[in-house]
């Protein structure tokens, strides 16, 4: 029996799927053959498959890396409920005490599972880590694996450490999954993860049953009236993104007077009152959940009617994954953009700062004193978790840091630049960083400002390219659209080609629009340039 013959059986026998999408049996083609592969597929998209059915054909068990426990949960029990002693899964989280984590690793080391579900802060475990290693896991599943990315939009420094982890294991192996990564994210998650030539698969970026709309508003009671106004003329459930933890309160509790019922949802509420609500809200006990950009994240809900923004996301890449939720039953459904001019500073204000070269500096003699676990670092250093993944990850990629063996902890290597030059390289990357993560800010206000199609914009950001108007946006309905390609999209440079700027160095055409262009360079971003000063001053090359 040929691969592609195992696969479907594999997938009707074991999971009732009668039929593979084309992207699935791509990338499982490429686990079979033991290549990596990077999948960006919408949510709902079946990512999980892509692993779930090759799991099954090959020998060992496969390590699923991702930080939503409810989502885990979810996964776990769709495995139990088929009643196959082969699709048997674990789980190694904090959710877990010492006792049941010591019972799942002597069933992973009995040979009785096949799947083990992680948090990527137990593979910062040397023993854990150890553990499974044993066991000589056949793959490795990445789940939202835009978290590695300090560009992507929910970067998580636990994430930083899961290269060295796949190196640990063996690298079997691995598919990084996500529903949503631009170009630098892309590229980041396959360096992070230390991905040998894989097999990249985007599919599913378009959304022809979700209608993308963006009004700017002159001020917040104009804004909050043209919410009210939408909410009523619209069918629950649906989501309202914020910007701010007291925004979802204050919004919340101003639509519940008004007669709308909502819920508000943020990261600074307890963990049990956050599951409560996200629970309410899957069970259609919450009508309107008002929430920060910590609520969606692993949501299996498929009737979300409409998701409404009343404050500029901080880039494509959020707004993509946010209104992706809506309409993934494929019926028709809403996203609507109430934006101010003012949204842009304060979303500015939310990229912080830099980091103190004297925190880089005390870090750096801490690693140059001798290998310490992350930890002794914190002791040494003072600072705290995430802080200091983030430092030791910007240390790394000057060559001042690497991690010390397979025991857990970190060193300087040995030729590492002197303290005050590893300070300043490292500076200068989160200063690059930071002009990429403004530049996405500068796009996603580009997107809300254009006339022209929103949905080609929107996927040039993630380089691809829709050769006509997408049909589902405001600026499609009015005919601005139409008004704006029939001006001209032709351009010296052909879309998707390298183009070199004098300057900001390499990049690669997105798009045009009018006299307008949009290249994303490597190292500074987006940057929307004039057609005829880019030809009349030979800009690029």
């Amino acid at each position: 029996m040929d691969v592609t013959s195992q696969l479907r059986a594999a997938a009707r026998e074991r999971f009732g799927w009668d039929e593979l999408r084309p992207e699935q049996a791509i990338a499982m083609h490429a686990l079979m053959a033991g290549r990596d592969a990077l999948v960006v597929a919408p949510t709902g998209g079946g990512k999980s498959a892509i692993y779930q059915v090759p799991a099954t054909l090959l020998p060992g068990p496969t390590v699923v890396v991702s930080p939503l426990l409810a989502l885990q949960t979810d996964q776990i029990a769709g495995l139990a409920e088929r009643g196959d002693d082969a699709l048997a899964a674990v789980r190694l989280s904090s959710a877990e005490g010492a006792t049941a984590q010591r019972a799942a690793l002597e069933r992973l080391q009995s040979g009785q599972v096949e799947y083990v579900f992680v948090t990527p802060e137990q593979l910062a475990d040397p023993e854990k880590l150890a553990a499974i290693r044993a066991a000589r896991p056949s793959l490795i599943a990445v789940d939202e694996a835009h978290c590695i990315s300090a560009w992507g939009y929910d970067f998580r420094p636990d994430y930083l450490q899961l290269g060295r982890a796949i190196r640990e294991l063996g690298h079997p192996p691995v598919v990084a999954l996500t529903a949503t990564a631009s170009p630098p994210v892309r590229e980041d998650i396959i360096g992070r993860l230390g991905l040998a030539d894989p097999e990249v698969v985007i599919t599913g970026l378009d959304r022809p049953n979700l209608f993308l709309e963006a009004v700017q508003c002159v001020d917040d009671e104009q804004r909050r009236q043209r919410l009210l106004d939408r909410l009523q003329q619209s069918s629950p459930p649906g989501i309202v993104y914020v910007a701010t933890r007291r925004a979802a309160e204050e919004l919340a509790a101003w639509l519940t007077d008004t007669g709308i019922p909502a819920t508000a949802y943020h990261g600074g509420m307890a963990v049990r009152e956050r599951r409560r609500r996200h629970e309410a809200f899957a069970a259609d006990e919450v009508p309107v959940m008002v929430a920060t950009s910590a609520f969606g994240m692993g949501i299996d809900k498929p009737n979300i009617r409409w998701v409404n923004h009343v404050s500029l996301p901080d880039s494509p890449d959020s707004y993509f994954q946010e209104i992706g939720r809506a309409g993934r039953d494929g019926e028709p459904a809403q996203a609507l953009l109430l934006y101010r001019a003012e949204d842009t500073g304060l979303r500015k204000f939310f990229t912080g700062g830099l980091p103190a070269t004297n925190d880089l500096i005390r870090l750096a003699e801490a690693l140059h004193a001798g290998p310490k676990s992350r930890t002794q670092l914190r002791e040494k250093t003072g600072l705290g978790p995430r802080k200091l993944g983030e430092l030791l990850s910007l240390l790394e990629e000057v060559g001042a840091a690497a991690a010390a063996g397979r025991g857990g902890k970190w060193r300087s290597p040995a030729y590492t630049p002197p303290l005050e030059q590893a300070a300043e390289a490292a500076l200068e990357q989160a200063q690059r960083r930071q002009t990429v993560q403004r530049s996405r800010l500068d796009m996603m206000r580009n997107l809300a400002d254009t006339t022209a199609c929103r949905g080609q914009t929107l996927l040039a950001y993630f380089g691809e390219h829709l050769d006509q108007p997408c049909g589902h946006c405001d600026n499609c309905l009015t005919g601005a659209a139409r008004e704006v390609e029939a001006s001209g999209e032709a351009g010296p440079y052909p879309v998707h080609s390298r183009v070199t700027h004098p300057e900001w160095g390499g990049g690669t055409v997105l798009r045009y629009s009018g006299d307008q262009m949009t290249v994303l360079f490597d190292d500074v971003g987006y940057k929307t340039l004039s057609v005829p000063v880019v030809e009349e001053q030979g800009l690029l090359t």
